[in-house]
């Protein structure tokens, strides 16, 4: 029997696919490396927000440091119009405190007492600058029993 077409011994042509997986591959290579950018991104800047609340309680602690000194100070016959105490310890090491003190004396009965308005403020690091904190507490005290 004959065959009804010519035989050969080579293998008939198929279109070339090579190159079909290079463009979902580079596809997906892109989108990997955009979120793995935003990842880097957003763990940066809720690190820097982290770092900002810490420094801002470290701030206030500061500052009512320096409300609990003019108190001290104040009431032991000592108010100062202004003092500025520069921190050294632990984590206020780096504050600067300005105390203000305003006396008022007034009468109680048969004694004459004074009542004391402090205002203290806590800063560190360079004002428009990212590390920048500044944080202000006040109180009234009196010596009057």
């Amino acid at each position: 029997m004959k065959p009804l077409w010519p035989q050969s011994s080579a293998t008939p042509a198929i279109p070339s696919q090579q190159g079909f997986a290079l463009i979902p591959a580079l596809f997906l290579i892109v989108v990997l490396g955009a979120l793995a950018l935003v990842a880097v991104r957003v763990g940066s800047g809720q690190q820097q927000t982290v770092i900002m609340a810490l420094q801002e309680t470290r701030a206030l602690s500061a500052a009512q440091a320096g409300i609990e000194w003019g108190a001290y100070q104040s009431v032991h016959g000592s108010c100062a119009a202004s003092t500025t105490l520069n921190l050294t310890e632990a984590a206020l090491n780096g504050f600067t405190v300005i105390v203000t003190c305003a006396a008022t004396t007034f009468t109680n009965g048969a004694a004459t007492s004074s009542s004391y308005v402090l205002k203290s403020t806590a800063t560190t690091g360079t004002y428009g600058q990212p590390g920048y904190v500044h944080r202000t507490v006040s109180g009234t005290y009196t010596n009057a029993t």
